[in-house]
């Protein structure tokens, strides 16, 4: 099931505007977390926390033996140019990581092909992207070459059987 669902910030918890998501691309089944996002420095493992908000600069290594409770870990880009982003989505579902995996900020419509290979299923970009322009970017390339995060099969593996 693929949905886009719209989120209105909770009251008296507005981040600043720029930074607030118009939409939520999901291409994944279950409901849509909308509960409180903590960051890093703030999650504990002996808390309720249920999502985690990850930056650039933050090690997500640090939740791989909390992976099972959580829903919800969003990664942010605050720069479209920074790409530790995508290295943070591989090793978290590597560790085997299940749960959402959502990429927010300056999320860019050509970049949502590969954030996709490393295993995001869940986008909150800054600025609202065309529903028919994201599902006519992934359907683009429909053979990969290697191996990735979203368990397609490589076409030498389709040709070779």
């Amino acid at each position: 099931m693929t949905d886009v669902q719209d989120q209105s910030p909770v009251a008296g918890a507005v981040p600043p505007p720029e930074t607030v998501p118009t939409q939520v691309l999901r291409f994944r089944n279950g409901a849509l977390y909308d509960g409180p996002v903590a960051s890093l420095a703030d999650f504990s493992a002996a808390s309720n926390t249920a999502a985690v908000r990850i930056d650039p600069s933050d090690d997500v290594r640090a939740l791989i033996p909390h992976l099972g409770g959580l829903r919800l870990i969003e990664v942010a880009f605050p720069k479209y140019r920074d790409g530790r982003g995508y290295s943070s989505a591989r090793i978290l579902r590597e560790a085997g990581y299940t749960g959402e995996l959502r990429a927010a900020g300056d999320v860019l419509l050509d970049q949502i092909v590969f954030m996709r290979r490393v295993g995001f299923d869940s986008f909150a970009p800054a600025k609202p992207l065309d529903r028919t322009a994201v599902d006519a970017a992934l359907a683009r390339f429909p053979f990969v070459y290697q191996k990735a995060a979203d368990a397609k099969v490589p076409v030498w593996a389709l040709r070779d059987g």
